[in-house]
C-alpha cells in the first residue's frame, strides 16, 4: 500500500561553488573525509585525551544514546503486533443457581474448573497496516541512529573548538601581560623625564592610562579563561586537568588539512541528511498504513484447553475445548480515514521539504568553511606583515621619543596599533583552527568504529535484525533476574 520510495534529486549543483574566495584543487597527500576517523584528524594528543572523556561523560551524547534504546524498543513494540499474543489462563468458577432453573434432585451449585490456551483479537496483516507501521517505526529508529552520531560530531567539534578558544585567549593573556611590562617601562620612562620637567603631566597621564588598560586586559582575558574552561568541563562532562589544557595557541598541534572532493554528493553522507531521509522513508510508509485502513480488518480470536466440574478430571480424556473465532471489518463510513490519509500525504510532503532544506543548509556550510580555506592562509600573511610594520613603528616611535624627537602621542598611538594587530592575528590563526574543525564536522564527521562516513543505515535489513535480537536478548535477560 504504501509507495515506492526514490531518493528525490538533490535541490544543488554537482559541484562546489568557485571564485576567487574557493581552493578545490585536489592534493594528493589530503586525505579523504569520508575515511578519517576523529584519532587521525586531532593530532594534538591532550586534545585526544579529553575528547575521549567527553565521549564518556558528556549528558547530552548519554541523552542521545539513550533515544536510539527507546526508540529501539519502540520499533520492537510495533514490530511484535504482527505476531499472535498467546496467554495461557487457568479458572475457576463456582456458582449457585436458582432453584427454579433447576432439576428436582440435582444440586444448584455447580463448579468448573478450565485451562486454555488462547489468542485475543490478533489482527492477520493481509493489506500490511502493521507492516508499513513497523517499517515507519524502523526508520524512525535508524534516524536516531543518526541524531545520535550527528550528537558525536557536534561534540567532538565543540570540544576542540572551546579548547582552541582556551589556547587562544591564553596566547591573548600572555600578550597582555608582555604588553603590560612594556607600559610599566614606558610609564617609567615618562616618569623620570616628568621629573626631569622634560615631558608635560599630561603625557604622564597618558603612559599611565595605557599601564591601566594593560592592566585591565590581564584581568579581562582571566576572567575569561575561566569562563572557557567551565564551558569546557560542561562539555566533557567532568572537569579537565590542568596538565590537559593549552598553553597558547602555539602549543597545540593543529588538526590535519582535509579535502571534501569535487563533488558534493559527499554531503549525502551527513548524519543529518540521512536522517532527514529516513523521515522522509517513514512518511512513505505511513501513507502505506492509511492507504490500508480503507480496506477490510482482519481478527482472530481462539482458544484451546479443558474444562471439568471436577478438578481431578481437569485433564482427562473426553475435556478437551476449543473455540475459533474470525472477524471480518469493513470500513462503511468513517471520515477519520479520509482525514487521516490526507494528513500522511501532508507529513510526506513536509519531510520532502525538511530533506531538500538539509541539503541545501548543508551545501551553504561546506561552502562557507570552503570560501574561509581559500582566504584565511593570504589574510594570516597580511596579518602578519602588519604585525610586523606595527613593531617596527613602534620601536622607532620610541626611539624618537626617548630622544625627544617626537610626542609621546606617536608613541601611544603606534603602541595601540601594534597591541591590535596582534591580537587580530591570533584570533585569526584561531579562525583557521576552528574552520579546520568544522570542515570536518560539516563534511559528516569521517568514519566511526571502522564504519565508512556514509553510516551503516544503508542496510536497513542488518539493523533490522540487530533490533530484533537486542529486543530478545533484553527480555531473556529480564526472565533470568
Amino acid at each position: 500500500m504504501a509507495p515506492k520510495y526514490a531518493r528525490p534529486q538533490a535541490p544543488i549543483t554537482g559541484n562546489w561553488p568557485s571564485g576567487a574566495a574557493y581552493q578545490l584543487q585536489p592534493k594528493a597527500s589530503v586525505p579523504d573525509v569520508t575515511q578519517l576517523k576523529w584519532q587521525e584528524f586531532f593530532t594534538d594528543p591532550k586534545l585526544q585525551q579529553i575528547i575521549e572523556t567527553a565521549l564518556r561523560n558528556n549528558r547530552d551524547l548519554r541523552i542521545a544514546i539513550l533515544n536510539v534504546e527507546k526508540a529501539r524498543a519502540l520499533y520492537g513494540i510495533q514490530w511484535s503486533e504482527l505476531l499472535p499474543v498467546i496467554n495461557a489462563q487457568g479458572e475457576f468458577i463456582k456458582q449457585r443457581s436458582s432453584s427454579d432453573f433447576v432439576l428436582p434432585g440435582y444440586s444448584n451449585i455447580s463448579k468448573q474448573y478450565s485451562v486454555d490456551l488462547s489468542i485475543a483479537s490478533w489482527e492477520i496483516d493481509f493489506f500490511g497496516r502493521i507492516r508499513s507501521l513497523s517499517k515507519q517505526a524502523l526508520e524512525e529508529y535508524l534516524g536516531t541512529e543518526e541524531a545520535r552520531r550527528s550528537a558525536q560530531i557536534t561534540l567532538l567539534s565543540e570540544v576542540a573548538r572551546a579548547y582552541m578558544i582556551i589556547a587562544a585567549d591564553q596566547s591573548s593573556l600572555h600578550l597582555a601581560r608582555s604588553t603590560l611590562v612594556a607600559q610599566e617601562g614606558a610609564y617609567n620612562l615618562v616618569a623620570r623625564k616628568f621629573k626631569a620637567m622634560l615631558v608635560n603631566q599630561a603625557d604622564l597621564y597618558r603612559a599611565q592610562t595605557q599601564v591601566d588598560t594593560a592592566l585591565g586586559d590581564l584581568v579581562r582575558y582571566t576572567q575569561q579563561i575561566a569562563k572557557d574552561k567551565n564551558a569546557l568541563n560542561l562539555l566533557v562532562g567532568s572537569e579537565v586537568p590542568e596538565n590537559l589544557l593549552p598553553i597558547g595557541l602555539e602549543s597545540i598541534k593543529s588538526p590535519m588539512d582535509i579535502f571534501p572532493g569535487l563533488s558534493s554528493d559527499v554531503l549525502l553522507r551527513r548524519p543529518d541528511i540521512i536522517l532527514a531521509e529516513h523521515q522522509l522513508i517513514g512518511a512513505y510508509a505511513n501513507i502505506g498504513a492509511a492507504r490500508a485502513a480503507f480496506f477490510p480488518s482482519i481478527s482472530l480470536t481462539s482458544t484451546l484447553g479443558t474444562a471439568s466440574s471436577q478438578f481431578t478430571n481437569l485433564f482427562s480424556s473426553g475435556r478437551g475445548t476449543w473455540s475459533f473465532v474470525p472477524q471480518v471489518a469493513l470500513p462503511i463510513f468513517n471520515p477519520n480515514t479520509w482525514f487521516s490519509y490526507r494528513v500522511s500525504e501532508s507529513e510526506r510532503k513536509i519531510a520532502l521539504a525538511q530533506y531538500e532544506k538539509a541539503i541545501q543548509t548543508a551545501f551553504r556550510e561546506v561552502a562557507d568553511v570552503l570560501a574561509v580555506q581559500g582566504t584565511v592562509d593570504q589574510q594570516i600573511a597580511v596579518q602578519q606583515s602588519m604585525v610586523e610594520s606595527a613593531q617596527r613603528i613602534y620601536q622607532i616611535s620610541s626611539k624618537r621619543y626617548a630622544n625627544g624627537i617626537d610626542s609621546y602621542l606617536s608613541v601611544l598611538d603606534a603602541q595601540r596599533s601594534l597591541y591590535r594587530a596582534q591580537l587580530e592575528l591570533i584570533y585569526m590563526q584561531l579562525s583557521k583552527s576552528v574552520n579546520k574543525v568544522k570542515a570536518y564536522a560539516v563534511l559528516g564527521g569521517g568514519a566511526w568504529d571502522g564504519v565508512e562516513g556514509r553510516s551503516r543505515s544503508g542496510n536497513r535489513d542488518l539493523l533490522q535484525e540487530e533490533a530484533i535480537t537486542f529486543l530478545y536478548a533484553e527480555k531473556s535477560s529480564g526472565a533470568q533476574k
